[in-house]
């Protein structure tokens, strides 16, 4: 039997090799459907709204890990390694590396094309700001800035619950993720609809973006970027961000790269002015895309290993 371990070691290899191929009916995806079918059935219940969002988030998670787990009995029944082979597959899809730096990466290559047009097109795929109007400083801190928070809630987070709890709880962990990019805005729609899909996120990632935060200075070292300056201005402005977790990536990056995140973005045609993390010694370019890329593998790794070598003394 190949050990937990080496199988959550696997699926991030399996990820680098094969990201998130398109014809694949992704796990994510079909959470993200289950959640309108049960957004829309609790809706029209009458119940007060944040009742009606607990239920949606109740029903959600146990749908997915209910599947995840039954799923693993069955192949477990059919033979041992089937079961083995079925545990990584499902690890693999909750790991989200390859993706993120494909698509991160689209936007530095149309702003080494000079394309500007193209550029703003493609960071609109993976950010929720308004992108039309952005200048290339802000395409690239865009891109830039949706790696580093990325890099908990794709990355470390999943691996971080996979050695906690195996396959379903990396998988519960991205329903919890799942129905917080659906549901945990503040406006009047979903204030109170997904006040529990919120709050129940912000409890998941608490411990991941932590951690994430401390490896991404040794992730720079490594890198010969500014490690001292990644660890100073993690301490110093992680918590200038609204979110209580996604700072600590954030503000680790800004230090490692040398550059200033948040500021000004337009959401819906609103102006809104977010704190200020990083120095910027430097003037933020599409170079540093491609470099925010290498810390996140670099920290995705140093993660894997450091939680391999928990488990191995430890269990």
């Amino acid at each position: 039997m190949i050990p937990p371990a080496l199988q959550i070691i696997l699926a991030a290899l399996l990820d680098q090799l094969w990201g998130d191929p398109r014809w694949l009916p992704h796990p994510v995806r079909l959470i993200g459907s289950a959640g309108i079918t049960l957004e829309n059935l609790f809706r029209k219940t009458g119940l007060p709204l944040k009742a009606a969002g607990i239920l949606t988030l109740f029903l959600l998670l146990a749908i997915s890990g209910g599947a995840v787990l039954l799923l693993l009995h069955s192949a477990q029944c059919l033979h041992p390694l089937a079961g083995t082979a079925v545990s990584i597959l499902i690890l693999y899809t909750t790991i989200a590396a390859r993706d993120l730096a494909r698509h991160s990466m689209a936007v530095y290559e149309a702003l080494q094309n000079h394309d500007l047009a193209e550029a703003r097109r493609r960071v609109g795929m993976i950010v929720g700001r308004d992108t039309d109007q952005l200048s290339e400083e802000e395409v690239a801190r865009a891109a830039v800035e949706s790696v580093a928070e990325s890099m908990v809630d794709g990355v470390c987070a999943p691996i971080f619950y996979a050695f906690a709890g195996g396959p379903a709880a990396a998988m519960l962990y991205k329903a919890i993720n799942t129905a917080d990019s659906m549901f945990g805005y503040k406006n009047d729609r979903y204030r109170e609809f997904g006040w529990a899909a919120a709050r129940l996120d912000d409890l998941a990632n608490f411990i991941p973006a932590r951690l994430t935060g401390l490896l991404v200075p040794l992730a720079a070292l490594l890198l010969g970027l500014d490690a001292g300056s990644s660890w100073r201005i993690l301490w110093r402005d992680r918590k200038k961000h609204s979110s209580p977790n996604s700072g600590h990536g954030e503000a680790a990056v800004a230090g490692a790269l040398g550059i200033r995140l948040g500021g000004s973005s337009i959401y819906f045609g609103r102006v809104v002015v977010k704190p200020t993390m990083g120095d910027g010694q430097q003037h933020l370019a599409a170079g540093h895309i491609p470099a925010a890329n290498r810390l996140m593998l670099v920290t995705m790794w140093l993660t894997l290993l450091l939680l391999s070598l928990f488990s191995f003394l430890f269990y």
